[in-house]
């Protein structure tokens, strides 16, 4: 399965198009009479407007406050899993068709089960479709719609919001806990607990908020260079799927410190409440007793 995606990869950058997986990141036609009121906002980019590196991209993105989440809730982006794309599919089954392998079909769109080489853990997680099962798999929004809500979606207009929430590049299929545990954490409080896709966990996000003119937080773009600082060429996904990491990634150098805090942290609740989370090793809020897994981040 590796191949096929590097392979697909390389001949839709050729093309330069925008289509994965027969998915087109297209202008949803919903056929919903909710819109946005009052919403003033450029058009997205096109994939041919980005590409290069993700460090590159990201030294582009607007640093920002981050926005009330006034007004914020999921059906300000639209139905969930629509057929923006005409092809007969939801977009959840149109994902699951593309990162599940081994999959059983109930027709041509239904997928009733499958496996999955999950990106953010490096497990192999099963998939089936039953009545009553939650299932080990979800989909996630790499950009959480509610992250993208409090940095500048809610001032995208409704088409573009639908768009963002349906866009291949924006959805993997991943294990259902570590979707739940993410929530809509950004960069700066979540990353994937398999660090050999940090890099391109990080690149897809930023490629998301430049095509959707969104923007990062301090925190949140001090936590995407520090990622890319040990792939520093890792590319910005445009066409289709994502890259695939190749090696292992290991984790970032510590930075320098930046915390406010003159003694470590009693707990993560304290930290996140003082707006030091996630701490590195070397910082003056960390404690080994708050880095559970010891890879010298603390809080994630």
């Amino acid at each position: 399965m590796v191949g096929w995606v590097v392979a697909a990869v390389a001949v839709m950058l050729v093309l330069a198009g925008c289509e994965r997986n027969g998915i087109e990141a297209a202008p949803a036609e919903t056929g919903s009479s909710q819109r946005s009121s009052g919403a003033t906002s450029a058009p997205p980019a096109t994939s041919s407007e980005t590409g290069g590196t993700a460090a590159a991209a990201l030294a582009t993105l607007p640093v920002k406050g981050r926005a009330p989440r006034t007004g914020y809730d999921r059906s300000a982006f639209g139905d969930p899993w629509l057929d923006v794309d005409d092809n007969g599919c939801d977009t959840r089954n149109d994902i699951l068709l593309r990162d599940l392998n081994d999959v059983v079909r109930d027709g041509a769109c239904v997928v009733m089960s499958g496996t999955l080489e999950d990106s953010y853990s490096g497990r192999v997680e099963s998939f089936a479709l039953s009545a009553g099962d939650s299932s080990q798999v979800d989909i996630d929004h790499v950009v959480a719609l509610g992250d993208a809500w409090q940095k500048g979606a809610q001032q995208l207009d409704f088409d573009t919001r639908v768009r963002l929430a349906n866009d291949p590049l924006n959805l993997l299929a991943v294990g259902s806990t570590w979707n739940r545990q993410k929530g809509d954490g950004d960069a700066a409080t979540w990353l994937p607990p398999n660090k050999r896709f940090r890099c391109t966990y990080v690149a897809i996000q930023i490629a998301v908020k430049q095509v959707y003119r969104l923007w990062v937080t301090a925190a949140e773009q001090t936590a995407m260079s520090r990622v890319l600082s040990i792939c520093p060429e890792q590319p910005l996904p445009t066409g289709i799927g994502v890259p695939v990491p190749s090696g292992t990634q290991g984790s970032p150098d510590p930075p320098q410190p930046t915390s406010t805090a003159t003694a470590p942290y009693a707990s993560c609740e304290e930290a996140r409440a003082a707006g030091d989370a996630p701490m590195y090793r070397g910082e003056p809020g960390y404690s080994p007793d708050l880095d559970g897994d010891g890879d010298g981040i603390a809080c994630e």
